[in-house]
């Protein structure tokens, strides 16, 4: 397989792209390649089939979506954190949708379901970790809570947007923080 990380990168963000427009069924190896701009084949060097394919596009969507250095610094506040989250996921509009369409494929394929599995449950590990490390408010149960929230308010938000309209994002954020982030 080959080794060049800026082709691959490209690769990658190509099927992002493809599965965000075309869903999981238009992403073959050749739709990749024209997304990519290279020539057809290249992605087969890369990538020994659509399974190894989908299991490296988790890993570049979390890379894609981790935020900046500079929004880790300083005193942390959950609602910010949040809601710069909620922008970098409208920013980046293309990299949740590919997600939505891998968690629906892995409803369909039980190793992707697997790997899938695993992936996000790492990630919401390290953000209960992250959370709780670093002395913002709540418990690991508040934590979850509000992943839950925050997932179906940017899935409303990337897809339905009106559905929400009449309410602002960032009030409901601070209201989420409010009441899943106290602790008795």
């Amino acid at each position: 397989m080959r080794q060049n990380p800026a082709r691959r990168a490209a690769l990658l963000d190509g099927a992002i792209e493809v599965l965000a427009r075309e869903g999981s069924r238009g992403l073959t190896l050749r739709a990749v390649d024209a997304e990519a701009g290279v020539p057809v084949g290249t992605a087969s060097n890369y990538f020994a089939n659509r399974a190894q394919l989908l299991g490296q596009v988790l890993v570049r969507t979390h890379e894609r979506l981790l935020p900046e250095e500079a929004d880790l610094q300083g005193p942390l506040d959950t609602g910010v954190l949040l809601r710069q989250l909620l922008a970098r996921m409208r920013r980046e509009r293309s990299v949740h949708i590919a997600m939505l369409e891998l968690r629906l494929e892995a409803t369909r394929r039980p190793e992707l379901g697997t790997e899938l599995t695993r992936f996000l449950g790492a990630q919401l590990q390290g953000n209960i970790g992250f959370h709780l490390d670093s002395g913002l408010p709540g418990d690991r149960i508040g934590v979850v809570l509000l992943y839950l929230a925050m997932l179906g308010l940017i899935v409303d938000d990337l897809t339905a947007p009106d559905i929400l309209a009449e309410f602002p994002s960032e009030q409901l954020i601070d209201t989420m923080v409010a009441r899943l982030l106290t602790v008795d």
